[in-house]
């Protein structure tokens, strides 16, 4: 019975970490900007902001509060674009010569997780999705629902810190495919910010 639940974690976290959204188009534009060795520790974000979320979420299972998602959208959203306007600055003033910007890993992290807790999509993806299978396993024994999280989240770190190593590996096609891909994040972080807004000015349904 524990495989099961633990195939089931494998197979959420692999869509989780695979599903295109800002926080992989962040980590994106981390690594051309700052090389993957310092984004790599980012990937970790999920299991420092994912708690309070899952508990929040196993809370309301039923059903998020519309205010809430409204003010997560919103709140989400302008987070967003200010890390897009932090990628466009890296795309202007954009200087092969010039060595990464030396940030800490802590402070990667934590902002990582602060854009991740601030992204509508987990809170809904704990609720309908993930948040009724581990409080099934766990019902039935705390080690099933372990065990579900185990395999979820070893997977969707893994699969962040994928993404990470392979556009790490592109980097080594040129400053100017550099160039062109903070540019495409810049502008993929603006629609994903303006899209969430609009999600959270006016919801449908």
């Amino acid at each position: 019975m524990m495989w099961l639940y633990i195939l089931q974690g494998i197979g959420y976290g692999v869509t989780a970490a695979s599903q295109p959204g800002p926080f992989q188009t962040y980590l994106i534009s981390q690594t051309l900007t700052r090389g993957w060795k310092r984004t790599l520790p980012a990937a970790l974000a999920p299991l420092i902001s994912d708690g309070p979320i899952i508990l929040l979420c196993l809370l309301v299972l039923t059903q998020v509060p519309a205010w809430l998602q409204r003010g997560l959208y919103i709140a989400g959203g302008l987070f967003i674009l200010y890390l897009a306007y932090g990628t466009y600055r890296s795309w202007k003033h954009f200087n092969p010569s010039i060595p990464p910007i030396e940030t800490g890993t802590q402070q990667s992290v934590l902002k990582a997780a602060m854009m991740n807790a601030l992204n509508p999509n987990p809170y809904i993806f704990w609720t309908l999705v993930t948040g009724p299978i581990l409080l099934k396993g766990w019902r039935e024994s705390p080690s099933l629902g372990m065990s579900f999280l185990a395999g979820f989240y070893v997977t969707i770190v893994a699969g962040l810190a994928a993404i990470v190593l392979i556009f790490g590996l592109a980097q080594r096609l040129g400053p100017r495919f550099n160039r062109m891909m903070l540019a495409i994040s810049a502008v993929a972080l603006f629609c994903f910010g303006v899209y969430q807004l609009w999600l959270g000015a006016f919801p449908t349904g």
